[in-house]
């Protein structure tokens, strides 16, 4: 039998190399020596044994049986040699036996070339065996600013903490990533049982994920299971037996399609255009749906209470809203006071119970129970207020406030008598710093000396300190109060000893947002935007002109100002105005936009560095305060994030 075995080994060998001839690629084993001869080597470490997948086993440490070899470890020399009958008496001790001695290998970035046990190697990838005991000595490359290097230093370190090697990635990140999911606490290592139960997860993943096709994808394994446990969670997961895992595969072929595209987010910018008049378009839709067709029933999520939270009682605003524009054909209710990971999902999964088939989720802190209902309801319209999201079964809504933040600047900077400038900020998340950048490009163009002091009110066992500089005497802070609250300091305010005077106000008008979303729905597009943007996730994000933002003026804004005002608002709408245009530096000096150009919406979105004229930083992920820490680790700026969670 061993020796049809060779026969059949042989065949798949010859086929191997006649299909890399064919292409004009190298046939045979590729030869780690050749490979370190163009590598600067930074040190070798030995592992010891090792459980090593035979898949990750790709070459031979030396040229010495190099042309035995095809590419694929199968054999080249015909089976009256040699060599074939070693081969073949090897592949009958070790069906009979099995292995005694380890294989001798190399490992270079998670790759294994074979020091001794070529033949070993070569007859249990013929048995399909999937991994081998290997004593394993590491070499490691001097670290580069290369994008492969920077990858596997990331492996390494999370080598260090799970112990497995079996997982790979394709973009940086994505180690720490895993980390997170799985819920590593810092400091600690992976036990045994962690391995054991990561490994057979991956293993029934990867059979799952290969047999739909996903080989064919220009993506990992790793890449597949993390883009899968973001969405179901890592110990549900767990839980999933092959046919569960295939089932939900489907749900979410379109999460792995995404990580092959360059673009993987279409950014809407602007809301649909409506080809009729307001009233003419309530009358034809009166017509087509009748009393009695069925109601869009729209569910609203809140984190918190819309009395005690400025940012719900906003939304709760424009729930209202929508209600009075569309009179009979929407039906809405607010669920209020969820706790991410807690009853955030359970209430979700009862409302669409209850008929609900539309849900806005209200904060980027409700992400992980969004993704996992939009996945397993795709008949359920479901959308979270967030940015810069790339799952295609999860829309995201959020506005240009950079814009109304850009007008307050220039109030601020024709305002101050001292030239410094206060902007109170709470969450370092995509699109904070455009907020901050825009408002200190404001001030700059009409007051070339001011300056933007920059605090933050969500870091931790601090107090905002920006608060005690006397020569501060105009602040831009949060957009809006409580409704039960008498605090003043809310928009752009100054201050004269104990007094306040609010001078503007940022304002997001969610109804009008919420609005086009639903019209959106009403008018049938929103299978189209589906259709026209294929596996692409859709993020709206509108601004001044569609009305979805604005900035509302106090009455005791000197008139030349408020004109000001007027002129820029009407400039940006039109879009001869563009706030991140021509040339901007940043605080090192650094030249971050040319005189010819724009910004682009993308590097608007995920700005992370700041102005020029702005005095602090973005904080590092461990300054912040625990509530700041859920929603930065989901949407978050800060560089330090995944070595801090």
């Amino acid at each position: 039998m061993s020796y049809e075995n060779y026969c059949d080994a042989l065949k798949s060998g010859q086929k191997n190399y006649r299909a890399h001839l064919l292409k004009g690629d190298y046939p045979y084993l590729p030869v780690l020596e050749e490979i370190l001869s163009f590598v600067k080597v930074d040190y070798e470490k030995s592992l010891g044994i090792c459980e090593i997948p035979l898949d990750l086993i790709v070459g031979t440490r030396t040229r010495g049986r190099t042309n035995s070899f095809a590419g694929n470890f199968m054999p080249l020399l015909a089976a009256h040699t040699e060599f074939a009958g070693k081969w073949i008496q090897l592949c009958s001790s070790l069906q009979e036996e099995g292995l005694r001695d380890p294989v001798k290998v190399y490992e270079f970035m998670n790759r294994f070339y074979v020091l001794e046990g070529n033949k070993r190697v070569s007859v249990l990838k013929f048995l399909d065996a999937y991994s081998v005991p290997c004593a394993v000595t590491r070499i490691v490359p001097r670290r580069t600013d290369s994008k492969e290097n920077e990858i596997y230093y990331e492996f390494l370190d999370f080598y260090e903490v799970a112990g497995i090697n079996v997982v790979y990635f394709s973009e940086k990140g994505r180690f720490a990533k895993l980390l997170e999911m799985v819920g590593t606490p810092k400091g600690e290592k992976w036990s045994y049982d962690d391995r054991v139960e990561f490994n057979d997860l991956y293993f029934r993943f990867r059979q799952v994920f290969e047999a739909k096709g996903g080989g064919k994808l220009p993506i990992t394994v790793g890449d597949a299971l993390l883009a899968f446990i973001t969405v179901f969670g890592y110990q549900e997961t767990k839980q999933k037996d092959s046919q569960e895992l295939k089932a939900d595969l489907a749900k979410v072929w379109d999460e792995f399609v995404v990580l092959t595209q360059e673009k993987s987010i279409e950014l809407s910018m602007e809301p649909p255009k409506e080809n009729s008049s307001p009233n003419l378009y309530k009358n034809l839709l009166n017509l087509i749906l009748p009393d009695n067709a069925p109601k869009v029933k729209i569910a609203f999520l809140y984190e918190k209470n819309h009395r005690t939270s400025s940012w719900a009682y906003s939304h709760e605003l424009g729930r209202l809203y929508l209600e009075n524009v569309f009179p009979g054909q929407v039906e809405t209710k607010a669920f209020e006071n969820l706790v991410a990971g807690e009853n955030d999902l359970a209430c979700m999964e009862q409302v669409i119970s209850d008929g609900y088939n539309m849900l806005f989720t209200t904060t980027p802190v409700m992400i992980p129970a969004s993704l996992k209902i939009a996945a397993n309801y795709p008949d359920v319209k479901i959308l979270n207020c967030s940015l810069n999201i790339s799952h295609p079964t999860l829309r995201t809504y959020y506005a240009r406030m950079y814009e109304a933040k850009f007008l307050a600047g220039a109030i601020a900077g024709a305002m101050t008598t001292t030239n410094k400038i206060g902007y109170i900020a709470d969450y370092p998340i995509y699109g904070m710093s455009a907020n901050i950048n825009a408002f200190a490009l404001g001030a700059k163009m009409v007051n070339p000396n001011a300056r933007v002091y920059l605090d933050w009110r969500t870091l931790k066992d601090r107090e905002v300190q920006i608060l005690k500089d006397p020569e501060i005497n105009y602040i831009i802070d949060q957009d809006m109060t409580a409704p039960n609250s008498k605090m003043r300091r809310f928009g752009l305010y100054g201050i004269n000893g104990e007094n306040v005077e609010n001078l503007a106000m940022t304002t997001w008008h969610w109804g009008k947002l919420y609005e086009k979303i639903v019209r959106i729905v009403l008018n049938g597009t929103w299978k189209e935007e589906e259709a026209a943007t294929g596996s692409r996730a859709i993020n709206y994000w509108w601004g001044m002109s569609a009305g979805v933002i604005d900035l509302i003026c106090s009455r005791n804004l000197p008139q030349g100002t408020k004109r000001l005002v007027d002129l820029l608002h009407n400039d940006i709408c039109a879009e001869t105005l563009i706030p991140f245009s021509g040339e901007l530096w940043n605080q090192e000096g650094v030249l971050v936009n040319t005189s010819d150009k724009a910004l682009p919406p993308n590097e608007i979105i995920t700005m992370d560095w700041l102005a020029d004229n702005v005095v602090g930083s973005i904080p590092a992920f461990s300054e912040l305060n625990e509530e700041a820490q859920a929603v930065v680790k989901l949407q978050g700026l800060s560089k330090d994030q995944n070595a801090d969670a």
